[in-house]
């Protein structure tokens, strides 16, 4: 059976950055032991469903909100449960993600005997301007801090999120992100353009002109920079917004980008199973709210709240879809073999993005091509 990757949600922040519209809420105090009892009791009970039950694990991902607020015990009770559920988590990759202003050495230290073998840290920008901007509670200071207590505690593998084209930000900085980082001994960085998503105050701010995006042209002499110079210390991208040196691909997000089966946990957590006929898979989501919750699982000890089967149609454009976004692209094979047609076939219209330069067909794989990333959103649209 396929291996799929797990994703344990925990919603916490300290505060909430303007610009995210991730499930995530800013509180003083957080229920953690409940929270991580629920999670616990979620984790076993799908894991003796016959969608889960013995299949191997790919990857588990502790994301958030910030789960590095959670002490180190509490995710060694996680990650007990899962290697209780699952066999041979000591295989896989697991990755916290972590505010740098959240830990120290002896947490780091912690998290390193819990089991997680991959930190991945929020630090945006290394240029504490920007990081008032974008709301966030750490200092250029504190990711440096962060970033050495993660290598004494014997982290070799270590993300950094990086976000470019923020407001009034100068293309030096952009590319200091990216010299920083690649000094601070870093394996992969995930490096993401700032968007304004709609509910953030960032769209509200920018609506009633509190905050002014930068121009069309600055943006994206900033995305092919950013391409450029993490090529330039090595970083390979194997994904649209992910790069990494050699072996160091985040094996978790390639679940995802290969359409695989992913489970998710916690407050908000979605999940993907395919199958290998109508309906062509059911995608499914846990309650939003942290308080919902834990009163679904302790009521009904399930936090499913809603759910959906794929037709062919939309399986086939997101098989298609998450493959492009991968510099390997898709294997046509792998399409006929799921679906049990040519590509070419079903997305008739697709050969006319070969023709203007946007996807390369050869015989065998189908990719974009370097002006194909530069677009990648309007090619994406043509599989929808």
């Amino acid at each position: 059976m396929n291996a799929f990757g797990l994703y344990v949600h925990i919603p916490y922040c300290d505060s909430k950055c303007p610009y995210c519209d991730f499930n995530s809420y800013a509180v003083e105090h957080w229920p953690e032991q409940a929270y991580v009892e629920a999670l616990v009791t979620e984790i076993a009970q799908r894991g003796a469903e016959p969608a889960w039950n013995g299949r191997p694990l790919a990857s588990v991902f502790l994301g958030g909100g910030t789960p590095s607020l959670f002490s180190a015990a509490s995710v060694h009770m996680v990650l007990e449960r899962v290697a209780q559920t699952w066999h041979g988590l000591e295989q896989v990759e697991v990755t916290l993600e972590a505010n740098p202003g959240t830990v120290d050495a002896r947490k780091l230290a912690g998290f390193r005997a819990a089991g997680v073998h991959r930190m991945s840290f929020g630090v945006q920008s290394v240029h504490d301007r920007q990081l008032r901007t974008l709301g966030r509670i750490h200092s250029a200071a504190d990711a440096e801090r962060a970033l050495a207590d993660a290598r004494t505690a014997g982290f070799d593998n270590v993300n950094l999120d990086l976000m470019f084209a923020l407001p009034g930000q100068h293309i030096d900085e952009c590319i200091a992100d990216i010299d920083q980082a690649a000094r601070q001994g870093t394996t992969h960085v995930s490096a993401y353009h700032l968007t304004y998503e709609e509910g953030t105050a960032f769209h509200r701010w920018r609506s009633t002109k509190r905050l002014v995006p930068l121009d069309e042209d600055a943006e994206a002499e900033m995305f092919d920079a950013t391409r450029q110079r993490l090529a330039e210390h090595g970083f390979a991208a194997y994904e649209i917004s992910n790069f990494a040196r050699p072996g160091f691909a985040c094996r978790h997000n390639l679940v995802y980008w290969r359409a695989g089966d992913y489970l998710g946990v916690g407050a908000g957590a979605h999940s993907y199973a395919r199958a290998a006929s109508p309906p062509w898979g059911r995608r499914w989501c846990n309650v939003r709210s942290p308080a919902a919750y834990l009163k679904s699982m302790r009521t009904r000890r399930s936090a499913e709240a809603d759910a959906e089967a794929l037709d062919a149609k939309q399986a086939a454009g997101e098989f298609v879809f998450l493959h492009l976004r991968t510099m390997a692209g898709m294997d046509q094979s792998s399409f006929h073999e799921r679906f049990g047609s040519r590509w070419g076939d079903v997305y008739p219209e697709a050969h006319a993005l070969v023709g203007d330069g946007l996807l390369e067909d050869d015989g065998s794989t189908i990719r974009l091509t370097p002006r194909g990333v530069r677009f990648a959103d309007s090619v994406f649209s043509s599989f929808f």
